[in-house]
């Protein structure tokens, strides 16, 4: 690495942690205010000092994350000193979660939700938890992803849709025990990733086949619609970085497809909740 390299992770790193905090003054500030004013109901105030508490998990979590990469541990030639992909994905897990949690509360807030008269029939029930399920599926898809990023699994097998010339890798099991492959062994983890991938890709398919045949709110059938597209750009989008070797910006896109598209399921469940 040279220095000019180093530099820039190091300000990377910096207006990260800057903005992290940045971002729990943010919250807090108002959040007194409001509170101090008699703004918020007993149900708001249990949100608010929640949400608020998960801030600070956040951050510590953070904090541990990056601790994982100063331990001395890395003593071979070829070792890269690297955090613990336990803890990036633990610590990305937390973000979606906080995001998510925001995102609903907001549009709960804000926006006034249309509901279709009538009684709620079990065909309904059923599409509803399968829109959970889906949302579910992004969000693990998205969780793997911070593995494959944690591993630099992306660079294993850089084709698609056969991993080099099989479908199945032969080092897909090359590590003891078996359950360290799926943590642990880049292979494995690049495989579950695009195994979700295109599992989620199917139940989103899915979910927007049977909304077509399905009485929504007219919004509820504008969301399913945008989380379909969403879908299939983000799963062509993944491709692309795999087979252009995971260049920086495709990378950071894929990323952040993720999070567009776990809002775009968040605001089609609201609409059909």
């Amino acid at each position: 690495m040279t220095l000019a390299e180093f530099k820039f992770i190091w300000y990377m790193e910096y207006i990260h942690r800057t903005w992290g905090r940045a971002i729990g003054a943010f919250y807090a500030l108002p959040a007194i205010y409001f509170w101090t004013r008699g703004h918020f109901s007993k149900a708001m105030k249990v949100r608010v000092l929640a949400f608020g508490a998960l801030i600070g998990i956040q951050g510590l979590m953070g904090w541990y994350m990056v601790k994982s990469g100063l331990e001395d541990r890395f003593h071979g030639e070829s070792d890269v000193p690297r955090v613990s992909q336990y803890r990036l994905a633990t610590h990305l897990s937390f973000a979606f979660i906080l995001y998510t949690l925001f995102l609903w509360s907001a549009l709960d807030h804000l926006v006034p939700a249309q509901k279709l008269a009538g009684a709620v029939t079990q065909g309904a029930i059923k599409f509803r938890r399968l829109a959970h399920v889906t949302k579910g599926m992004v969000f693990l898809t998205a969780l793997s992803g911070a593995f494959v990023a944690g591993l630099d699994a992306g660079l294993v097998y850089n084709s698609f849709p056969k991993m080099a010339d099989r479908w199945i890798p032969s080092d897909i099991l090359a590590f003891s025990p078996t359950l360290r492959n799926f943590t642990e062994n880049p292979t494995t983890v690049q495989f579950d990733h695009r195994i979700l991938g295109i599992s989620t890709l199917s139940l989103i398919s899915g979910l927007y086949v049977l909304s077509r045949k399905r009485i929504l709110p007219p919004r509820a059938h504008t969301a399913v619609a945008a989380v379909a597209m969403m879908g299939w750009l983000q799963v062509l989008l993944g491709i692309t970085t795999l087979i252009t070797h995971v260049p920086v910006a495709l990378a950071a896109s894929h990323q952040s497809g993720s999070l567009i598209l776990l809002s775009l399921a968040v605001w089609y469940i609201f609409w059909d909740s």
